[in-house]
């Protein structure tokens, strides 16, 4: 039986295109499968044209692969711009009702088997029927999909909106099925591997980086919504005020982190969620947390640059202002997920890291992680929770002592003899301005000392495998280079892994000690200007042999273009 299968749903704006990707995400949920869904749409961002890809899969399912085993259409509405996101090959097989026209180029060149099934006309035959419910059941076919499943995962999914609606769903599914069975199936729903029996989650990388900000104990969000980081604060505003915390919506990405900040300051852990647009905006303000040892975290899902860019799509181009735009010396935490319930894990550090550190914390995802909902196992709580030093009172009170870990006690507003200056001049340990040179010196020295001096232990990076050829990539990239290694590995290569979690403050040594005996390095990102590459380049020693794999977005890295690269060193 097959590993994995992969599905895109295309069609208009209200043919419940992103639903049936949903509902068939489920069925591998109720089947006891991995999976992710991820979706698109046009520049418009709502209204449109849009489109959802689904891969579904016996183990962990962490990138789309590399191309589609079959293309349901609804219509043919503008499906030219997804095109190219849209791998089909002569192996696939295109599903489309033939009343919506003829087909497009683009999908005759693809080599593709062309499949039809009057889809609209079907619904007409099924009273309260939608057409996207008849795609489903056949689909639900084409896959081989057990009939149990698909009714467990119909109720699941639908039974709330009540018996009526909930009936009218598995009746257009049954006449869909019915429709595609002189056809049959030609792709397997995959069948459950080994089950652990471990619950299954499904989240989106979004909703697992604001649970990960209240496992971590943030208490206080203040943001301005932005795509695609919305969904972030949508998951925190109901779940923040279960746990006695507070979401404020700000007028703007300045007044937000500003906002953070202060709550943070109040002695409350906080974060703004944002994307790049949003950080561009905020890095004054982050350098002040950073001055006045204010710690603070921000959630930066990155999308496509410069400017407005491209709101819809995914790229990691942030990298370079997440690292290195703040003015001055302004050593500062900077990490990255790697996968959508990596989100949850390093959202959690970071705030743990912000607390402990006492300073400003970039967490980067990006919209193919932020967006994209996944089946995975039941995230594990890492325990990492906000560990501020608070003043206890018993000394004379100075905010900034210079201490042999860099750290300096915090007091709270108001805490008797816990009075202090916090702002964003230089200042001597009590806290008043200076301009001195030794304060500055002295200052600097502290502000990068607690960084320096900090042990982030082995959670710096995810390091796989052995070989003397390594793929060191970040992120979302992370996905595909892992599945592109597994490739090799079955060509009898052996490549090792190193993604990095940890970019700011630069881990030196452990770098170094992750490629021993490597003696060629591919570099797979998301950028047009070798952004990461240039990253390594400056901080790290790397072998003589470097191969960089590197595209902007907004199509995603896959998998056989990872392996394309490290074929040639076979």
């Amino acid at each position: 039986m097959p590993l994995n299968v992969s599905v895109a749903l295309t069609g208009a704006g209200g043919a419940g295109v992103v639903t049936a990707g949903q509902i068939l995400l489920e069925a591998a949920a109720v089947a006891r499968l991995y999976g992710i869904m991820a979706r698109s749409s046009g520049p418009q961002i709502r209204g449109g044209e849009s489109a959802a890809f689904v891969r579904l899969g016996r183990h962990p399912v962490n990138n789309l692969g590399n191309a589609f085993d079959i293309h349901i259409a609804f219509d043919w509405l503008n499906v030219e711009r997804f095109a190219a996101e849209i791998p089909l090959d002569t192996h696939s097989v295109v599903v489309y009702d033939p009343s919506a026209g003829n087909v497009p180029e683009v999908i005759h060149h693809s080599g593709a088997r062309l499949i039809e099934v009057p889809l609209k006309d079907i619904t007409k035959e099924v009273p309260g029927g939608r057409v996207n419910m008849v795609g489903l059941g056949a689909l639900a076919t084409l896959l081989d999909l057990p009939e149990g499943t698909m009714a467990a995962t119909l109720e699941k999914v639908l039974g709330r909106k009540g018996a009526e609606a909930l009936a009218a769903s598995k009746a257009a599914v049954a006449a869909g099925r019915a429709a595609a069975k002189e056809i049959g199936a030609v792709r397997h729903f995959p069948t459950a591997g080994s089950d652990d029996g471990g619950d299954r989650w499904s989240i989106t990388g979004n909703a697992a980086a604001g649970m990960g900000a209240v496992r971590g104990g943030v208490r206080f969000v203040a943001a301005y919504p932005i795509t695609p980081a919305t969904e972030v604060l949508e998951w925190l505003a109901p779940n923040l005020e279960k746990l006695g915390g507070t979401l404020a919506q700000a007028e703007d990405e300045l007044a937000s982190i500003n906002m953070a900040i202060g709550g943070s300051f109040g002695g409350v852990p906080s974060l703004t969620a944002t994307s790049g647009p949003g950080l561009a905006l905020m890095m004054e303000s982050i350098g002040l947390a950073v001055a006045s040892e204010v710690p603070v975290v921000i959630v930066d899902v990155q999308r496509g640059g410069p400017s407005t860019g491209i709101p819809t799509k995914s790229e990691q181009s942030d990298l370079n202002i997440a690292v290195y735009g703040l003015h001055g010396d302004a050593p500062h935490i900077v990490t990255a997920a790697n996968s959508v319930s990596d989100c949850l894990f390093t959202t959690q550090w970071t705030v743990h890291l912000a607390e402990k550190l006492q300073t400003a914390a970039i967490v980067l995802s990006d919209q193919s992680l932020g967006q994209t909902r996944a089946i995975v196992d039941r995230p594990a709580d890492a325990g990492f929770t906000a560990a501020r030093k608070l003043y206890d009172g018993t000394e004379a009170y100075r905010r900034y002592a210079l201490t042999e870990s860099g750290v300096s006690p915090m007091a709270v507003p108001g805490q008797a003899g816990g009075e202090y200056v916090a702002d964003g001049l230089e200042h001597k340990p009590l806290g008043t301005p200076s301009s001195q040179t030794e304060d500055h010196q002295a200052q600097l020295d502290k502000r990068a000392r607690k960084l320096v001096l900090h042990e982030f232990g082995d959670h710096w990076a995810e390091i796989e495998g052995e070989g003397e050829v390594a793929v060191v990539t970040w992120g979302s990239s992370t996905g595909p280079s892992r599945e592109a290694i597994a490739m090799a590995a079955a060509d009898g290569m052996k490549v090792r892994l190193v993604s990095l979690r940890l970019l700011a403050p630069v881990q030196t040594r452990p770098f170094a000690e992750a490629l021993d005996g490597v003696s060629k390095v591919l570099v797979v990102e998301q950028s047009h200007s070798r952004q990461f590459y240039h990253y390594l380049r400056a901080h790290f020693d790397l072998p003589d042999t470097v191969r960089v794999f590197n595209q902007p977005g907004p199509l995603p890295i896959r998998p056989n273009q990872v392996y394309f690269n490290l074929r040639e060193w076979r």
